[in-house]
């Protein structure tokens, strides 16, 4: 049972807060070397186990930029092992009222952008004996109505089909696989679900009973980078605490609805 990464080089795309932090962290943890990247260096100081990752300002919606950033890790550490795309995000907007910049923006940061680093970061894994590791941060929007977010949760279901494409693709060299996150607590889940009881209300809805924390998401993209998930590719892990109970339920009046 090998969890052990000692001696990879990950890149973390937006690794600094949140989830991204909490990915950061699992890794470091698992004895990775990490490098995080965002266009805004960390709030606070990351450490896991004694150990820090380093930062590399980047916008991972720039070619030039993510060209830099790819050539800066391979020429500092010699290689580039696995790869997390973890940037991306949106603000509320209801479909009708936004406009299509807003969309495109939207759509840019989380499809088009973990397109341009998977493929600036195959480019040296194909090169690499060990080939390399691949892991796309999806989301539950991609695969239920997502009101409030429709560009995101279009560009999550885009992803989970790249993911599929690129592994194929990439094949096999380089395994490449996504992880659909549920909702998770942050330092901004206030902003999603109100106050404390708003927060615990929500997480009521989860079969599970509550929110994730982001080390839980950390673990689960540790797993698929490791030897563990070798044979595993191609694949779009939930991550969701159970998903969400039927709405159809609570509304019920017959006795047998839990």
């Amino acid at each position: 049972m090998d969890l052990s990464l000692d001696g990879q080089v990950v890149l973390i795309t937006g690794g600094v807060r949140g989830v991204g932090a909490g990915i950061t962290r699992a890794f470091l943890a698992a004895g990775a070397t990490v490098l995080t990247c965002a266009r805004r260096p960390p709030d606070q100081p990351i450490e896991e186990a004694g150990r820090a990752p380093e930062y590399l300002p980047c916008d991972v919606r720039d070619p030039a930029q993510v060209d830099t950033l790819v050539d800066t890790i391979t020429r500092t550490h010699g290689c580039l092992d696995v790869l997390v795309n973890n940037a991306g995000g949106a603000p509320f907007a209801m479909a009708g009222e936004a406009s299509p910049r807003f969309h495109a923006k939207v759509v840019e940061l989380n499809l088009l952008a973990p397109l341009l680093v998977s493929q600036a970061a195959n480019r040296v894994m194909q090169q690499q004996d060990s080939g390399g590791v691949i892991v796309m941060i999806s989301s539950v929007s991609g695969r239920r109505p997502s009101p409030g977010t429709a560009a995101y949760g279009a560009a999550k279901a885009g992803l989970d089909n790249l993911t599929a494409t690129l592994a194929v693709e990439w094949a096999p060299k380089v395994r490449v696989n996504a992880l659909a996150v549920g909702m998770v607590r942050t330092e901004l889940s206030h902003l999603h679900y109100g106050d404390e009881a708003g927060i615990a209300a929500v997480g009521r809805t989860v079969p599970l009973g509550r929110l994730a924390d982001p080390a839980e998401i950390g673990s689960c993209a540790v797993f698929l980078a490791s030897p563990l998930a070798s044979y595993v590719s191609g694949a779009t892990l939930p991550v969701h605490g159970g998903g969400e109970s039927p709405a159809f339920l609570s509304a019920s009046t017959s006795r047998e609805a839990p």
